[in-house]
């Protein structure tokens, strides 16, 4: 049986991983001018720890089934509650946003693992409601997904909000809702937008405003737009080669290794190495989406359809707004932007998906 299984594994997934982390790691070393004596390497090596200890949570995924795994769903929630309440009381604060917490050398970021946790979570509810086929069901998930995100929302995370909200809405979709009370709640959505307005921090707005119009606010709110969509232009089919981008090594691109590290690829590797990873992208979640139809449950699709979802919209949002088609929002680029807690995440969520796959198969006796 256990050699049945790794012959299921999806290895094609894993090398196109591999083959994304390697381009992350050159455009990490370069936006911390890695290559010039007052750089560092210290966000490389830290990126590739974070991806060892990654890997080596994925393969504890795959040794338990992902049925045993969601059985513990209300659990998993719960925890991730207690662990963003945490925040507030021992949370560390940086650029005004109290997301962290804290842990000897490293911080953890619980908003992170709230999504792998809303996906397992609300794939066992879904699971056991048999899918949504009426308003009050919908209003259960609404709540299920409400804790969670107001909690994160008041941290203020309005991206990680709207990846909740993403994963949501995905799942609902293959859940067999009916599509005049989908696209009614999306209509009312849209209509609530007034509303939600006054409920924004002053600099989301301006975000948004600044999305309309960069030039609104070139030296503040709109920098970061102006220089992202300067760099990528000017890297041109081929690019500038790495560490030899003149707007990332010149620090014109603010939070390059992070939230902007696609400008930073842009600019270095040109279009040639953008629609290299795009295309790595598209392949990856191409291959959850057939897992998502061949598994042996709805259980199974619910899961493998929240991390789609996820990644999907995550990678829309993050290169649009490097390329001002999206607003600004903070959102990581999966297994790319520098960061332990969404890299260490995006490998749980790699070895769950990978885990329905290797199951998809179900015993006979």
């Amino acid at each position: 049986m256990r050699l049945r299984l790794v012959k299921n594994l999806n290895f094609k997934m894993i090398i196109i991983v591999l083959f994304i982390f390697l381009i992350s790691l050159l455009a990490i070393a370069s936006a911390s001018h890695a290559n010039k004596p007052e750089g560092t390497l210290h966000y490389t090596i830290m990126q590739a720890v974070w991806f060892i200890i990654g890997l080596l949570a994925m393969i504890f995924i795959l040794l338990i089934d992902y049925n045993t795994i969601a059985s513990f769903s209300i659990y998993i929630y719960i925890a991730n509650i207690l662990m963003l309440i945490l925040v507030y009381a021992v949370g560390k604060t940086t650029m005004g946003a109290q997301r962290w917490i804290p842990i000897g050398p490293f911080s953890l970021q619980p908003s992170e693992f709230a999504k792998l946790a809303l996906i397992i979570s609300l794939s066992k509810h879904l699971e056991k409601t048999k899918g949504v086929k009426n308003l009050k069901d919908l209003m259960y998930v609404f709540i299920h997904v409400g804790i969670p995100l107001l909690l994160i929302l008041k941290q203020p995370d309005l991206g990680t909000s709207l990846v909740l909200l993403a994963i949501m809405f995905g799942l609902v979709f293959v859940s067999g809702i009916n599509l005049k009370l989908f696209f009614g709640v999306i209509g009312a959505g849209i209509l609530s937008m007034p509303v939600l307005w006054e409920f924004l921090h002053d600099y989301q707005r301006k975000r948004i405003l600044v999305f309309l119009n960069p030039n609104l606010d070139p030296l503040g709110a709109g920098y970061h737009v102006i220089q992202s969509k300067i760099a990528i232009g000017s890297g041109r089919i081929l690019g500038k080669g790495l560490f030899h981008g003149t707007q990332n090594q010149l620090d014109f691109i603010p939070e390059q290794h992070t939230d902007f590290i696609f400008a930073v690829i842009g600019e270095e590797m040109g279009f040639i190495g953008s629609i290299l990873l795009l295309v790595l992208f598209v392949l990856l979640i191409y291959n959850v989406l057939q897992i998502a139809l061949k598994s042996k449950d709805t259980l199974g699709t619910f899961i493998a359809t929240g991390v789609a979802s996820m990644w999907t919209f995550q990678m829309l949002v993050n290169v649009g707004m490097t390329l001002g088609l999206m607003p600004v929002t903070g959102i990581p680029l999966p297994f790319v932007s520098y960061g332990g807690s969404s890299l260490l995440m995006n490998m749980m969520a790699l070895g769950l998906v990978l885990n329905v796959g290797m199951r998809r198969q179900k015993i006979l006796f």
